[in-house]
């Protein structure tokens, strides 16, 4: 499936709705703008397995872009819309982008980038020195597919939190388009995302999850509601407007909703709500607590990364008999492994590692790529957590985070989980620093709700 087949029997069902402005584009209209996009990239030369390269807030064309490359049989590499120039520049060259596209809310990045390997830089919504128009190159170009389609995909980079960012290469299939990839059966069987859906995307979709969840859930002809930012209170209403089913959030969303007033919290009819996914960090007990008692056991919660070599995941039921933890290893096996190199057993902290995944490299990285790995093989995303005697995975911090004050080891995010849920924390950030006595101290700086309170009473 693809969204082509969609617009062929559905072609005026919305498949993208952008929250704030409400602009709806329909299967008919992403299908087609789609296929403009690849033979324009078709024209370029590219073939299947070159690259492209964007960088743009959640623009209403984005998600056609993407589908473009990968109607292409390209790889499309979705960079950060935050990073400065000399980290954007990386990721361009690195990827090793043929064709760059952004938008005119970049415009003044736009015109610092240098990236001599670039064939053609495109801009959305305006244009600037040393870039065409997006839409007027696309104009050029007829509907019609391409012929002999294979299917693309992604190239992302995951975190920099420990350098710079790792592009992860999947290999690509060769098969025609619309073959189901792997995440489809997640997304169908596990997340029960089907035709009729309505998936709300409330994050960057630079980020791997919003981008593939998004295009999985087109891909099966569901309608995806787009926002542009998150809003706590909008997010509840975009919910009951749109009786959206399916989301996918991250915890300091969750958060923010617990801090609304009651009142507002209240307002809105969440009931058609059947599945919120939630992952890329640890999720504190209070909050999920908190959130299943006002949602429903309708928490699905999953611990991956962009490498694709292990996958968690647990459901609501299976939350609240092991609180805290992020699941059970559906693809892949879990090992807690030691300083020492040694698995270490049920309730010890550890490094994780997977085994019997699926492998992976870091692109032009062979020394990451290395360091990932140890000598049995096993494979970890650098992450440190226990298991349960049931096999259930609790995280604790990325072993790049913890801190040694004394000889002992201090993991920030248990100190975060305490911190944020206090009703006067906005956020709040736990790292350590240099201490002549202890090697380390800890240290919070912390974003009040009210900056009136700032001060050392808070």
């Amino acid at each position: 499936m693809f969204p082509g087949v969609h617009a062929a029997t559905h072609p005026d069902k919305p498949a993208q709705i952008m929250a704030g402005t409400g602009e709806v584009m329909t299967f008919r209209e992403l299908d087609d703008t789609a296929n403009r996009v690849s033979r324009l990239f078709a024209d370029l030369g590219l073939e299947p397995g070159d690259h492209v390269a964007l960088c743009m807030e959640n623009h209403p064309l984005m998600l056609a872009i993407a589908w473009g490359a990968h109607y292409a049989g390209l790889y499309y590499t979705a960079a950060s819309s935050r990073l400065t120039t000399a980290e954007l520049e990386y990721i361009v060259e690195d990827c090793e982008a043929k064709v760059f596209i952004t938008s005119a809310y970049k415009a003044q990045q736009a015109a610092e980038l240098v990236a001599p390997n670039v064939r053609l830089k495109l801009m959305l919504d305006g244009t600037a020195e040393g870039y065409e128009s997006f839409e007027g190159m696309i104009a050029r170009y007829p509907a019609t597919p391409l012929p002999d389609r294979v299917e693309g995909s992604d190239m992302l980079y995951s975190s920099g939190t420990t350098g710079r960012p790792k592009g992860v290469k999947p290999p690509l299939s060769g098969a025609p388009l619309g073959t189901p990839p792997p995440l489809m059966g997640v997304v169908t069987m596990l997340f029960g995302v089907n035709e009729s859906s309505t998936y709300l995307s409330p994050a960057p979709l630079y980020h791997a999850a919003p981008l593939r969840f998004s295009m999985s859930a087109q891909r099966i002809g569901a309608t995806v509601v787009v926002m542009e930012h998150f809003d706590p209170e909008e997010f509840l209403a975009l919910i009951e407007r749109y009786e959206v089913t399916t989301t996918q959030v991250v915890p300091t969303m969750f958060v923010r909703m617990l801090k609304l007033p009651e009142d507002v919290r209240t307002r809105y009819d969440l009931s058609s709500l059947q599945v919120c996914i939630h992952a890329a960090a640890p999720c504190p007990v209070a909050v999920k607590q908190q959130i299943i008692d006002w949602w429903g056991p309708v928490l699905h919660e999953y611990y991956a990364g962009t490498e694709g070599n292990g996958f968690v995941y647990c459901n609501s039921e299976q939350w609240l008999a092991h609180p805290g933890t992020v699941g059970a290893a559906l693809t892949g096996q879990i090992h807690i492994v030691g300083e020492d190199g040694e698995e270490l057993p049920p309730g010890e902290a550890g490094t994780i590692y997977f085994s019997d995944g699926a492998t992976f490299e870091y692109h032009n990285d062979p020394e990451k790529t290395k360091s990932s790995y140890n000598e049995k093989g096993w494979s970890t995303l650098g992450d440190v957590g226990y298991v349960d005697d049931d096999g259930f995975l609790y995280l604790t911090d990325r072993k790049a985070y913890m801190i040694i004050s004394g000889g002992v080891n201090i993991y920030p995010q248990e100190a975060e989980n305490v911190l944020t849920m206090h009703p006067k924390v906005f956020d709040v950030a736990v790292f350590g620093v240099p201490n002549e006595d202890f090697g380390e101290e800890v240290k919070a700086v912390v974003q009040p709700v009210d900056t009136a309170d700032a001060g050392p009473d808070l």
